[in-house]
């Protein structure tokens, strides 16, 4: 039986892909300390997904590892060597603001411990494919120098610039531009991905992800929009709309969308590849339309507050064009819009709420 390593495995999209590869026969092995909730408290553990995991998927096994141990990473590919055919590196301190607090955390989590996976892949498993959860924060602010346009409920593009219709490219420059310490980290274990697709001659992949979402995040205030925001309007607890005048535009990718693009590129593998992975024109909201959207499922206003502060890096406007990954995998198609994501996101927390 083939075997795929997933690091991040109780988190977002590291559960949907134990799932999705579950049901497509392999054996899961799972990598996940619930550092989610050192990084963001209790509320943000990932821990009842675990148990969820291990006691409905009988092919997972679970490893409470850190990344960054690079003794406790090689004895998992040690033991499995022989099976490993795909590495699905999720894991990540994900938040601009909490990078900033302990940068040392933030750049040994996502650039060494990706370094890590990447060596023991080549060492023991190095024609397995190796697919990792990039973002978008790696082009840091350059997308705000777009010439944006102030509309009703959100900053839209010029109608006359080439990302209008389809959205950002992986054309756009990573340089000179404010990444964020959280984009800088990412943006090494991205190249690093990259660099060992072409020096080693290994199939990998880096997909920079727009808003990941869906109904196993267990989001929080600064990290996971979507689902802290459901949480909010059904709770009635306080949400804080951070600059942009909440215009702010996010394109937003439910996980099974994204594990299903992780599955095109292993059943066809590429190597060094980048793609910008999101909703795109076809699912996409503003800060303050996602608020409306939800506020009409859930049935009930938000509490929130306005602060003029706006988080370093953020983009004003991102909208992801998959036009590279499409032309590559054509059979690939969205299954979720952002009305489905938020429905599914509100049945889901009002069901343990």
């Amino acid at each position: 039986m083939k075997t795929v390593v997933i690091t991040g495995s109780a988190g977002l999209i590291g559960s949907e892909a134990v799932r999705f590869f579950s049901s497509k026969g392999f054996s899961v092995v799972g990598v996940d300390n619930d550092m989610r909730s050192y990084f963001f408290g209790e509320e943000a553990s990932t821990a009842w997904n675990r148990e969820k995991l291990e006691e409905e998927v009988t092919s997972y096994t679970h490893f409470s590892v850190d990344i960054r141990n690079q003794e406790e990473v090689e004895r998992i590919f040690i033991d499995y060597s022989s099976s490993i055919d795909l590495v699905l590196h999720t894991a990540a301190q994900p938040s601009h603001d909490w990078a900033a607090r302990e940068p040392f955390t933030d750049f040994t989590v996502n650039a060494n411990g990706t370094l890590n996976l990447l060596e023991m892949t080549r060492r023991y498993s190095p024609r397995s494919k190796f697919i990792f959860t990039s973002t978008n924060k790696v082009y840091g602010d350059t997308p705000n120098s777009l010439p944006l346009i102030e509309l009703d409920s959100r900053w839209e593009l010029d109608k006359a610039h080439r990302y209008y219709k389809d959205g950002i490219d992986e054309s756009m420059s990573i340089d000179h531009s404010t990444h964020s310490l959280f984009g800088a980290s990412k943006l090494s274990a991205d190249i690093l991905v990259q660099e060992y697709g072409r020096y080693f001659d290994m199939y990998t992949a880096c997909f920079r992800g727009g808003c990941l979402t869906g109904p196993a995040h267990s989001g929080t205030q600064l990290h996971g929009f979507l689902s802290y925001l459901v949480k909010c309007v059904l709770t009635g607890e306080h949400y804080t709309i951070f600059g942009h005048r909440g215009k702010q535009v996010r394109d937003n990718i439910h996980s099974y969308d994204l594990v299903n693009m992780f599955w095109h590129f292993y059943s066809n593998p590429r190597k060094g590849e980048v793609y910008n992975a999101g909703g795109g024109r076809y699912s996409n909201c503003s800060m303050l339309e996602a608020i409306k959207a939800s506020e009409e499922i859930v049935g009930r206003k938000l509490c929130f507050s306005y602060s003029e502060h706006h988080r370093t890096g953020d983009h004003i406007w991102w909208i992801s064009d998959l036009g590279k990954f499409r032309a590559h995998y054509p059979e690939w198609s969205y299954q979720y819009n952002i009305q489905s994501i938020l429905s599914e996101i509100a049945h889901a927390l009002d069901r343990v709420l």
